[in-house]
């Protein structure tokens, strides 16, 4: 009997609950960092944090976006939110940010990243740097983001980071061959270092979404592709959600969507230059 009492208390603990022990073991108050806060998924992040009474740090570039939604959950939740205009695009901002709070002694207890982007077209044709823009936003910046807030939660032997890649990553994509391969490059990434960090008290999930209805697909200018036309992406909320109850339970990999996950096993078992030629097809405009 003890046993299907366990199984029937885990269905219970749903995200707030989990969130709710997880803080009463842990001192309060607790702080977020969510990159790419302005819109789509990172907003609705925030949304969720906010409303389990986090404390949160968004960081965007539009300085205006960032303000009006720090100031509507402040208002709404009673959390802190402090804003940081700052594009991740530099070399120099994920330090930038970090000494920054180092100064102003604000303890970052959960890092999601998931500022990110992609762009449309054959990679001889994309601009030079459009392609280091994708590299630096991407990989370079989530990587050192993760090593600067990791080292301080390992010390303190508690925190959380998720990081945000996509099912993009399970597979090569032309016509965004740099965005792919970022991604694959940020779910690798992220299940080595949840390995290494076993025994710490610090856990890495990675959140893989599919098709969702951001901003993305209109800066990346996929909007009129088969992807975004013929499938009905998912909603950031459904993304968010799925990437937040994975965090809170300690999840490595969480694939948004049986769609997604069923496209990401499917892969494994395809021949590859079939599931290339797929993924290209789906790129060409409707």
């Amino acid at each position: 009997m003890l046993p299907l009492f366990l199984a029937s208390w885990e269905d219970i603990l749903d995200r707030r609950a989990r969130a709710s022990i997880w803080r009463m073991v842990n001192s309060q108050p607790q702080t977020v960092l969510i990159t790419g806060a302005s819109g789509g998924i990172g907003h609705e992040f925030a949304k969720l944090f906010a409303k389990d009474r986090y404390n949160l740090v968004l960081v965007a570039r539009n300085a205006a976006k960032l303000a009006q939604i720090a100031d509507e959950l402040q208002r709404q939740f009673g959390i802190s939110a402090k804003t940081v205009a700052l594009d991740l695009t530099l070399p120099t901002a994920p330090r930038t940010l970090f000494d920054s709070l180092q100064r102003e002694n604000i303890t970052v207890d959960i890092l999601i990243n998931n500022a990110g982007y992609g762009l449309l077209g054959e990679f001889s044709k994309v601009p030079v740097e459009e392609i280091a823009g994708q590299i630096q936003l991407n990989i370079t910046s989530l990587t050192e983001l993760t090593r600067l807030f990791v080292v301080p939660m390992i010390e303190r032997k508690r925190g959380k980071i998720l990081n945000v890649a996509s099912v993009a990553g399970f597979q090569a994509g032309p016509l965004m061959a740099v965005y792919y391969a970022t991604k694959a490059y940020v779910i690798l990434f992220s299940e080595a270092i949840a390995n290494e960090l076993g025994a710490s008290g610090v856990t890495v999930t990675c959140l893989c979404p599919g098709a969702t209805d951001t901003g993305f697909q209109g800066r990346a200018g996929i909007g009129d592709t088969i992807l975004f036309k013929l499938v009905p992406p998912m909603d950031a909320k459904t993304v968010a959600r799925d990437g937040y109850r994975a965090l809170m339970s300690g999840k490595t990999l969480a694939i948004s969507g049986f769609r997604n996950w069923l496209l990401a096993e499917s892969v494994r078992f395809s021949p590859r230059k079939l599931v290339t030629a797929i993924s290209r097809k789906v790129l060409d405009t409707v």
